[in-house]
């Protein structure tokens, strides 16, 4: 899990981020320092395709529309907090140059956070609100795990609403990228061949088993036998997670 440091000063608490390793990414959320291991490969393929996939938008490759600034890990100082989303997406027409700084200071337009096992109750939590509060539009929530995407538009009251569960291979046109589409299984691994469990005969040994078995040696009754969307637009509070696993505020 991410570890929270102790309470101290604002500027404190810059320090000791700017201080971290390289290893460790950090971010201050509700006056304190989050820490947290870089990506494992699984997740660090999930973002990396993810923001190929939409170069169309960012740059105008292959015809695409362009128009956004696409950006892996962006370092975002929303109020008192310091926030890295694994991608983040402005329009040009709200930030027409990026600023020198190594930070963001205005929200972005669409914020994508992919959960692993040592972020994701902070990813669904305490940043999901404080996106919401920001007013970022647009937020999806990838999964590699369980090979899903939820997909968020802040809603008029200042709620996450849950617009679309995408999983496996599905084909991805959503908001606020309705312009372009891409296979969701461009951002996993393979799987694995399926193996044989140990000490499992294969159907076709088994059937040639039981054919040849004399009726003395069969096995007794009863044993070695089988036995016999979520709705779209439901919210998903800034304030509380829901029982859907939807984000809601720190």
């Amino acid at each position: 899990m991410a570890r929270p440091a102790r309470q101290l000063s604002p500027e404190g608490l810059y320090r000791r981020l700017e201080g971290l390793p390289e290893h460790l990414v950090g971010e201050i959320l509700a006056g304190e320092l989050h820490v947290h291991p870089r990506p494992a490969p699984r997740h660090a393929l999930a973002y990396s395709a993810l923001g190929a996939s939409l170069g169309p938008l960012a740059f105008g490759e292959g015809g695409g529309p362009g128009g956004w600034w696409i950006l892996d890990e962006p370092e975002l100082h929303l109020g008192a907090e310091v926030l890295v989303p694994d991608l983040a997406g402005w329009r040009r027409e709200r930030l027409p140059a990026l600023p020198d700084t190594a930070w963001f200071e205005l929200a972005p337009d669409w914020v994508c956070e992919i959960l692993s096992p040592s972020t994701a109750t902070v990813d669904r939590g305490l940043k999901l609100g404080i996106y919401a509060r920001e007013g970022v539009g647009h937020l999806w929530l990838v999964d590699p795990d369980a090979r899903t995407l939820e997909v968020f538009r802040l809603g008029g009251d200042g709620h996450w609403v849950l617009l679309e569960v995408l999983s496996g291979d599905a084909e991805v046109r959503q908001p606020p990228f309705e312009a372009l589409s891409f296979p969701l299984g461009r951002l996993w691994p393979p799987q694995p061949p399926s193996e044989e469990t140990p000490g499992e005969e294969a159907p076709e040994e088994a059937a040639e088993g039981a054919a040849g078995e004399r009726p003395e040696e069969a096995a007794p009754a009863g044993q070695g036998g089988e036995g016999p969307q979520e709705d779209r637009g439901r919210q998903a509070s800034g304030g509380q997670g829901t029982e859907e696993g939807a984000p809601g505020a720190g």
